[in-house]
């Protein structure tokens, strides 16, 4: 059997990342032309398009688009997608640019040129419709709230040639992997049946169990985490690494699971994401992705099941990346074993659930952990990792970490 198709109505990836003599004649053109700040997150959004994450997006979003998206999960071609990939600037700017003009757009935090844009339109939009429709509320509190209200007034759209992957490669060599290379893996191992299993948070128990049932069933998953920027108090990148790392090498049998990165930051838009994520796993190769409790959730703007409802609300065309839904996940004392609400009879003062939240909290607090939480080889990487702060963040828990 063949790995699924990358999404889009061709079937193929799109990389936009520009090569050889092409990359250093367009890097050279970039100096002459307007240059226009990105954020992080759009440089993540960028570098996605650039290696081919985002198939079929060809550049950033257009009016259109964008209201697509935001009311229907649809681009203006009828193309299902679930979340906006836009760029903004100040209104001033944008007043300095014409329609048909190349701009340089450069990364706010490193001023490198990551890529030049054709801008075929501008316009406006409005930040409160996009919010409540794809993070389900306008509360500041939510870091991907606060991400678009902040972002600048106006929106440009077009395509993009990427000239830059950014510090990726280099920061996270033998982890950050393309699409064209995760595929040409799977190919190598003869996999075609994959599941993704998406993290932010090194894997406690809970994670271990989620893969060890997809491994069950599929050739292999992909424990594929992400790279870009978190919000404070998650563990960083390089400290997941090394625990995953060590959890695989201890708890797995070989060859049945390969560690990744993708470039991208959170959002944090809970069931919205989760499609996202599941869209783009599909232009990775990936034939499922595994969706726990409370995928890609913040506080408790999301119910805990609220990532699996939602892909029972879109169009089974949607993607070919189907979901693979697993209930609340804990280690019951009675059962002897980790379980789930669909195959343990036991009480809840039987179950110790289990959450990246609660495990930051008591590492954070310099707590005791309790046994099955998490395995001794990963809590000593973390204790590790929170004995050298010199600065302490704190982490609040909420009723869906709390089992409530």
């Amino acid at each position: 059997m063949a790995l699924v198709n990358p999404h889009g109505k061709d079937k193929v990836l799109k990389p936009l990342l520009l090569t050889g003599v092409e990359l250093e004649e367009e890097k050279e053109k970039a100096k002459g032309l307007t240059e226009v700040r990105i954020s992080s997150r759009e440089a993540g959004d960028l570098i996605m398009m650039g290696i081919g994450g985002f198939t079929p997006l060809e550049g950033f979003m257009g009016e259109a688009d964008w209201k697509g998206v935001c009311a229907d999960y649809t681009l203006s071609d009828g193309t299902f997608w679930p979340i906006p990939i836009t760029v903004s600037t100040t209104e001033g700017q944008a007043d300095s640019i014409s329609n048909g003009e190349e701009i340089a757009l450069f990364s706010e935090e490193t001023g490198e040129i990551m890529a030049t844009m054709k801008v075929n339109e501008k316009y406006k939009i409005d930040k409160e419709f996009e919010c409540q429709n794809v993070y389900k509320t306008t509360e500041l509190d939510h870091p991907g709230v606060a991400m678009v209200m902040n972002q600048e007034d106006v929106n440009l759209a077009g395509p993009v040639k990427v000239l830059s992957q950014g510090s990726f490669p280099t920061e996270y060599k033998g982890i950050y992997m393309t699409p064209t290379e995760t595929r040409k893996l799977f190919d190598d191992k003869g996999w075609s049946k994959v599941a993704a299993l998406q993290l932010r948070n090194p894997m406690h128990r809970s994670h271990e169990y989620l893969a060890k049932i997809a491994i069950e069933t599929c050739d292999g998953v992909l424990i594929h985490q992400l790279l870009g920027k978190l919000k404070p108090g998650d563990i960083p990148a390089d400290t997941r690494v090394k625990a995953i790392d060590t959890l695989v090498e201890h708890y797995f049998v070989k060859d049945t699971c390969v560690q990744a990165g993708y470039p991208l930051d959170m959002r944090y838009a809970g069931p919205r994401e989760a499609l996202l994520h599941a869209l783009f796993r599909q232009n990775y190769g990936c034939s499922h992705m595994i969706i726990g409790r409370d995928h890609a959730g913040v506080g408790e703007y999301y119910g805990p099941f609220d990532a699996h409802h939602i892909f029972d609300e879109i169009p089974n065309d949607a993607m070919e990346t189907e979901p693979l839904k697993i209930d609340w996940t804990f280690y019951c004392t009675s059962c002897d074993g980790m379980a789930s609400m669909k195959t343990c009879p036991h009480g809840k003062e039987d179950r110790l659930l289990l959450s990246g939240t609660k495990l930051r909290k008591m590492l954070s607090e310099g707590d005791e952990v309790p046994d099955h939480f998490s395995r001794p080889e990963v809590l000593a990487i973390l204790r590790d990792y929170y004995e050298s702060l010199t600065e302490k963040v704190e982490i609040k828990t909420h009723k869906y970490s709390e089992g409530v």
